[in-house]
């Protein structure tokens, strides 16, 4: 098990900014990549951020491009989440996930933290 806690969400204005983090008391969280996914009300968890486990490899939901950065800080456990100039539509619970390899892929993830909700007022 590789436990995993996010932190950061609240409550936001739309156009403006939250920084999600996804930390973890494990060593070998380091060795995985890290991926970001959202699940909005009445709808199905999607794929939203990733990056590889050194950090030279990350991908983007079409939705987010140009909004959000991915980035992460091995020698902290940290792997974070900025989102700038947010919209009602990014409105979400947003979890954290890893797994050995890289993908976008949402069952690929093995290892989920429990979610922390975003919620951007319109």
């Amino acid at each position: 098990q590789v436990p995993l806690v996010e932190s950061g969400g609240g409550l936001v204005q739309a156009g403006g900014s939250l920084r999600l983090s996804c930390t973890s008391s494990s060593r070998t969280f380091s060795a995985y990549a890290t991926a970001w996914f959202r699940q909005a009300p009445g709808k199905g968890r999607e794929f939203v951020a990733a990056i590889s486990w050194t950090g030279g490899s990350t991908d983007y939901a079409d939705s987010v491009k140009g909004r959000f950065t991915i980035s992460r800080e091995n020698a902290k456990n940290t792997v974070g989440l900025q989102m700038n100039s947010l919209k009602p539509e990014d409105t979400a619970v947003y979890y954290c996930a890893i797994k050995l390899g890289y993908s976008t892929n949402l069952r690929e993830y093995n290892y989920w933290g429990q979610g922390t909700q975003v919620t951007v007022s319109s």
